[in-house]
């Protein structure tokens, strides 16, 4: 762990310059608004450790997948998030010689991410080579209102007298660092430059993604706007202003530097330009005091409906609110065709824009804190990509209209290109699955299921009967060469999980085809139709399969086994490992990973998460009490999933072990990973362990449910969930529960085993 980072209720603080962890700074300081991304590179040159990164949404380049041999149905190329042009860009020269961080001696820094306000500050003492003092006091934030800008306040105060000169520029010149074959992936189109702005539009090459990047900018000294006499300055992918400004000690000059990032994912390529232009000239009217007020605003209305209180314990306040910040910034749900990429708008790594954890764990915080149609455009995002689906079945031998949902996509065809992961790790169809029922179970919207999701429950089914195959010697379906939610072992017999998962999708298909037969047989008739479902033969064979599943137990210790053959391996608990070795994916060969008993994340337990009234107590406490120990959580969604389930089973004190390590699993490098971003997607899980896991909150027969719970660290801690048209606030203090329906419908609730029915207005304590 690193523990540099201030605790703060709202704000991320860095005291200091920490140049050993800057790549881990740019990532945790990100900024965002769901269109656009910026890691929190500086404004001015900086020649020491960097991962320069500006992301705009939608867009992505295919590279071509790197392997030793060819494998058929391996996916010909992987799928990158794409570092765009570098909007942000101010060279500062002092006497002639460039502002660097690297080569100054800083008296003082520090930096400020503002999470209730949605906007980052840096600000810092320097003094050059050549002996010139300077402080600079800079601002930045990607705007919520307008959505395809960002604004920056870059302010300097001399301690010196000579000649400052300040450079804004755009440059398209820009690197991925994973990029397999070292090329660059943008193209330049056109480019125009004038007195104080300038304009660059590329394209990327093979997708022809065109994004058009804006900048103007104004020049104050001492209060006084100057007049730009700038030399032009413009090459291949690049162009900038630059202005000569004569100063003296204890003169102050500030820059405002305005820019948009217009793509044509959104804009017709012929318009990208002229439609920059208005975006530019729409917030330079504004100015950038405004925009900071609307910024402000629009955060405050994002708070108002999301926020977590938590009394008494600083770090861990500082930790959901950065969660719950970033998740806001990756993913509005203003548009169906974007989705929560695992490191979002922070980084590189993983690249395509959505795995299974989107249905996993991001859609359970929005189904309870925005409008219904955020969540529900998450589920039309797949329903929109299953003819994708089932070509990606298609190249794996499957046939009949199966669907297997990509690990890895941009577009819906599967992009991934570790063979364990992209062929073996076939659970992810059945967490898709699970999210519809998930959806529809908290929300009542059934139609969602004739309209969209009984046509991808089809697929997936498809997908499991043709998966899955009788087995003469046990006498039983087995599902045979998986990878589990576990990816520290590969190409096992009966994943417990992936068993069980495709077993429940299968109930779940049958069930809703009766209910859509029963309630819409017109709408039932279309789909029968569509899909060509031959209602008897499939069906039979699914209930059968359903009936006749193959569930690796060990009846002694009265537990499911992860898979086949678990415990032939040598069973000791974590706590017997080395430090040293710790995190194993970092220390240990791969061979020793997959012949250890030790486990990445929730696996089995995943499984009693998803499904946990399938089970009694007993077998929950059975299960929790023997892979937990077992369990490294080098994976960043496995702290939460253990959250919710030790909170279920009294186990108060690891309930809150495990949050901090999911809340502040970025702020404190927890895995040694937050260099290359954040882990976006396990943030919504941090939102899971309070809410679900402290709170105790289900959704059960139409009736939220609420059984919680407080750490004793806490003096209080307080969270709202919107449900079926209704705004309810729980706070939690040590010996008293309060709800408080704010507004909406009449509602149902359970508190612990009490039952009550609220009305807007209606206080209830418990």
């Amino acid at each position: 762990m690193k523990q540099y980072i201030t605790h703060h209720d709202w704000q991320i603080i860095e005291d200091d310059f920490h140049d050993e962890h800057n790549r881990i700074s740019e990532s945790i300081f990100s900024i965002g608004n769901g269109r656009m991304g910026q890691r929190a590179n500086f404004e001015e040159q900086f020649s020491g450790d960097s991962l320069k990164g500006s992301y705009v949404a939608g867009v992505y380049y295919p590279d071509k997948t790197r392997v030793g041999w060819w494998k058929n149905g391996y996916p010909e190329y992987f799928a990158k998030v794409l570092n765009s042009c570098n909007w942000i860009g101010i060279d500062v020269l002092v006497n002639g010689k460039a502002l660097d961080l690297a080569k100054c001696e800083i008296r003082h820094f520090k930096r400020v991410l503002d999470m209730q306000k949605g906007f980052l500050q840096r600000n810092f003492t320097v003094q050059m080579p050549t002996g010139e003092v300077l402080h600079v006091e800079a601002t930045r934030f990607c705007s919520l209102v307008d959505d395809e800008s960002g604004a920056i306040r870059y302010s300097i105060s001399c301690d010196f007298s000579g000649e400052l000169t300040l450079s804004p520029y755009l440059d398209f010149d820009v690197v991925n660092e994973d990029s397999n074959y070292d090329e660059k992936f943008w193209e330049e189109v056109q480019r125009a430059v004038g007195n104080g702005e300038g304009y660059l539009t590329a394209a990327t090459r093979k997708t022809d993604f065109h994004v058009c990047t804006g900048m103007q900018f104004a020049i104050n000294k001492n209060g006084s706007t100057i007049q730009l006499d700038p030399t032009l300055t413009e090459r291949e992918k690049y162009i900038a202003n630059t202005i000569k400004i004569p100063v003296q000690a204890s003169d102050q000059v500030v820059l405002y530097k305005y820019a948009a990032n217009l793509s044509s994912e959104n804009h017709a390529k012929d318009k990208l330009v002229e439609n920059c232009k208005q975006v530019l000239h729409r917030i330079t009217e504004k100015g950038f005091d405004a925009m900071l007020k609307e910024q402000a605003s629009a955060w405050a209305e994002r708070w108002r409906d999301s926020d977590i209180i938590i009394e008494g314990d600083v770090a861990a306040q500082q930790g959901i609110r950065f969660n719950i910040f970033q998740l806001h910034q990756t993913y509005t749900g203003e548009d169906e065709r974007l989705n929560i990429g695992p490191k979002g708008f922070t980084g590189e790594k993983y690249g395509g824009s959505t795995y299974w954890d989107t249905e996993a764990y991001c859609l359970p915080f929005y189904l309870s804190t925005a409008d219904e149609r955020v969540a529900k455009n998450l589920l039309v995002y797949r329903y929109k990509h299953l003819q994708k689906a089932i070509e990606n079945a298609e190249k794996l031998g499957f046939h009949s209209g199966a669907a297997l949902y990509p690990m890895v996509t941009m577009n819906g065809e599967e992009c991934h290109n570790e063979w364990e992961i992209t062929f073996e790790e076939i659970h992810r169809n059945g967490a898709i699955a699970y999210a519809i029922y998930n959806y529809i179970n908290y929300t009542g919207d059934y139609k969602y299921l004739s309209e969209y999701g009984l046509e991808v429950l089809i697929g997936i089914a498809r997908f499991w009967a043709q998966r899955a195959n009788y087995s003469n010697a046990k006498k039983a379906y087995v599902i045979l060469g998986v990878t589990g939610p576990n990816e520290y072992e590969n190409n096992v017999n009966n994943n417990w999980y992936t068993n069980y998962t495709a077993k429940k999708c299968l109930e779940y298909t049958l069930l809703v085809l009766d209910s859509i037969k029963e309630h819409s047989a017109e709408r039932y008739t279309a789909i029968i139709e569509k899909t060509r479902l031959i209602e008897f033969e499939e069906q039979e064979l699914w209930r059968d399969i359903i009936a006749n599943m193959y569930f690796p137990v060990d009846e002694e210790r009265g537990i499911f086994l992860q898979q086949d053959g678990f415990l032939d391996k040598e069973i000791e608990p974590v706590s017997l490992l080395p430090e040293i070795d710790q995190p194993l994916c970092q220390n240990w060969s791969w061979d020793r990973i997959l012949r250890s008993c030790y486990i990445k994340q929730a696996d089995v337990l995943q499984g009693l998460y998803f499904y946990e009234d399938d089970f009694d107590e007993t077998t929950h406490r059975n299960n929790f009490d023997f892979y937990e120990p077992l369990t490294v959580h080098e994976s960043s969604l496995s702290p939460c999933v253990h959250v919710v389930l030790a909170a279920k089973l009294g186990y108060y004190d690891k309930a809150y072990e495990l949050y901090l390590r999911t809340a502040r699993l970025d702020l404190d490098d927890y895995n040694n990973d937050t260099e290359d971003g954040c882990h976006i997607t396990s943030m919504a899980g941090t939102w899971m362990a309070v809410v679900q896991g402290f709170g105790g909150m289900r959704v059960r027969d139409d009736q939220i449910h609420l059984n919680p719970f407080i750490p004793k660290q806490w003096s209080a801690y307080a969270f709202k969930i919107r449900f079926r048209g209704s705004v309810l606030n729980i706070r939690v203090e040590q010996g008293k529960v309060k709800v408080i329906h704010e507004s909406g419908l009449p509602v149902g609730i359970v508190l612990n085993g009490q039952k009550n029915e609220l009305f807007e207005g209606d206080e209830w304590v418990l």
